[in-house]
């Protein structure tokens, strides 16, 4: 098998997930045996390993340690939107093992309902909003690698897919650091649902679907945010493997 150690689609390679599921022998590396060992590693999501992808313009460390990032701290004004709890559970991927990274810094930061980040200006000028931290936090990771949010649904502006961005990274006090930062993307069809209700509405038609977007198609397939939906809440998990060195 000249090319085992190929990725399949993102997917730990076929040398990692034998490792993964054990020390398999070598009268078991036959294609049926290759294929019935990666079925096993998709069962467990928290083991893939995803692109990643730019921080674009509007990351600013604000070292808010929070999971309700609806608010803006200083007005104790809420952002209005679509309430979305954001989960991530976050695994760490060994040479034989795949198991919760816990103690890792996971900074989220988005636009609101209406495509506004906090705290920047706007290089377009559409926006100055320095001083507010509304849509923007960190948690750290417990035990089981989880970091939970309570956020809204973001909106959308000119040239992007609807999208938020995150961060991981090791605790900066540590001498051993890692960083990984991309972005969630969301169905087209739920955010359709979504934009048809207020505040979003009264921004019009969006202008960029998923696969319009550039970024998007860099591996945003992979970045789906898979959510749920209860009432006028939406909840979604996103499940994420690092190759930390």
């Amino acid at each position: 098998m000249e090319r085992d150690d190929q990725q399949v689609g993102r997917i730990l390679s076929r040398r990692q997930a034998l490792a993964l599921v054990g020390a398999a022998g070598a009268s078991l590396l036959t294609e049926p045996a290759v294929a019935a060992l990666l079925r096993d590693v998709v069962r467990f999501p928290s083991c893939v390993v995803r692109p990643e992808q730019t921080a674009g313009p509007y990351f600013v460390d604000e070292r808010l340690n929070r999971s309700d990032i609806r608010s803006d701290p200083a007005s104790g004004s809420v952002r209005e939107g679509v309430p979305l709890e954001l989960t991530f559970r976050v695994s760490r991927i060994g040479n034989r093992s795949c198991e919760p990274l816990a103690g890792a810094v996971v900074d989220v930061w988005q636009c609101d309902a209406l495509g506004v980040y906090s705290d920047v200006r706007d290089m377009n000028q559409r926006f100055d909003t320095v001083g507010k931290k509304f849509l923007r936090g960190h948690r750290v990771t417990d035990a089981n690698g989880v970091a939970r949010f309570l956020t809204i649904y973001p909106g959308w502006y000119e040239g992007r897919a609807v999208h938020i961005h995150f961060k991981i990274r090791g605790d900066p006090a540590s001498a051993r650091g890692y960083e990984f930062t991309s972005q969630l993307y969301f169905d087209d069809a739920t955010s359709d649902r979504v934009f048809r209700q207020e505040p979003y509405a009264r921004k019009g038609q969006r202008s960029v679907r998923n696969q319009q977007d550039r970024i998007f198609r860099r591996g945003g397939d992979q970045l789906l945010l898979p959510v749920t939906q209860s009432g006028r809440r939406y909840a979604g998990t996103f499940e994420i493997g690092l190759q930390i060195g």
